[in-house]
């Protein structure tokens, strides 16, 4: 099969930025069309959010939409030209949305085996991201014992 649209779904955690390496890599390889997502779960839109919360949410989406404009600008250095997107809400929403939306015929993720926390296809009711898409998805996985990576996302 060959991949000629990818989706690398992005965050800053170090399973985000390995997951953006790995699909810049196989991108460039490939010549593919690329495609960047950045998503924001909606935490402060809950009841009774007061102004402090809301500020600290503006702040919070200006820094996520400053990061996926770093990962764009960084892909762009080694040879892949890739649109950005910012999407508010849940990573397990919007990554199938976006994926059928571009046509997208791979998905990048990442993973850190043993998380504590929820990954990205793996939401509310075990729901799988994987029963929800309807192309490949290339999931990135972060060795428990790998030690941090300070590096930047495409480097």
């Amino acid at each position: 099969m060959s991949f000629s649209r990818i989706l690398l779904c992005y965050d800053t955690t170090r399973e985000g930025r390995r997951a953006l390496r790995f699909g810049a890599d196989l991108a460039q390889q490939l010549g593919a069309e690329t495609h960047l997502l950045a998503v924001r779960e909606n935490n402060y839109l809950t009841a009774g959010y007061d102004v402090m919360v809301a500020q600290a949410a503006e702040v919070e989406e200006q820094v996520a939409k400053e990061i996926l404009e770093e990962g764009v600008e960084r892909l762009k250095s080694r040879g892949v030209v890739a649109t950005g997107y910012f999407a508010v809400g849940n990573p397990i929403e919007q990554i199938p949305h976006y994926a059928e939306r571009l046509k997208a015929d791979l998905i990048v993720v990442g993973h850190k085996p043993c998380g504590v926390l929820a990954r990205w296809w793996a939401g509310p009711g075990n729901g799988l991201l994987l029963d929800r898409v309807s192309c490949s998805v290339l999931v990135a996985i972060a060795p428990a014992d790998a030690p941090d990576e300070e590096a930047t996302p495409a480097e």
